[in-house]
């Protein structure tokens, strides 16, 4: 879907997701509001310019972590062979993205209900998921456009993406608010009532 990172940029995506945990940790602890940012790039163990190089405010430092999960799903989707009808496409990518074995994978679905729980008082933070979302819609786009129907219009295709970001989108801050352990049962709900429908 996207060429190799190079080295650099490598090493620039691990910080910022460092220092998104950082954010993430210390929100959980004392919310947005206790937080500040030189706290957040202490606890990171960079130094405060480099957190502002790579973000605006400290709600914006969590944006890598919130990202994660669409970065999964839209790998899992692209990884489709073609000729795969697209709702099954997008329901088996999203369930295997969030069903992950491990820690590490665990770790990402907390990370995101404490982050969309805290966003629920908070507007930047609130600002943060919609702008992760809308920028997972866009890089979703062109993934769908390959796996559609062959004359699927523009139109359609863009109302498949959007559809489809925010039945994720929705699902999550549903979840958010519960005590279900995953959130595979309401993403799957969510995406059988919408995208792909047109198609």
């Amino acid at each position: 879907m996207d060429r190799p990172l190079s080295l650099t940029e490598r090493r620039k995506a691990a910080t910022q997701l460092d220092i998104a945990r950082a954010a993430a940790e210390l929100f959980a602890d004392k919310g947005p509001d206790g937080t500040t940012a030189e706290e957040i790039a202490g606890r990171a163990g960079v130094a405060l310019r480099t957190f502002y190089r790579y973000f605006r405010n400290k709600q914006d430092a969590v944006g890598p972590l919130l990202a994660s999960g669409g970065d999964r799903w839209r790998a899992l989707l692209d990884g489709t062979p073609p000729g795969t009808p697209l709702r099954e496409a997008l329901e088996a990518a999203a369930v295997a993205s969030l069903s992950e074995p491990g820690e590490a994978a665990a770790e990402g679905l907390r990370w995101t209900r404490g982050l969309l729980r805290a966003a629920q008082d908070d507007p930047a933070l609130r600002a943060v998921w919609y702008r992760v979302n809308q920028e997972s819609e866009e890089k979703l786009l062109p993934v769908v456009t390959r796996l559609a129907p062959p004359g699927t219009d523009e139109l359609g295709l863009r109302l498949t993406a959007a559809a489809a970001t925010d039945a994720i989108r929705v699902s999550l801050e549903v979840w958010a608010t519960t005590d279900e352990a995953s959130p595979v049962g309401l993403v799957i709900r969510a995406l059988g009532s919408g995208p792909g429908s047109a198609h």
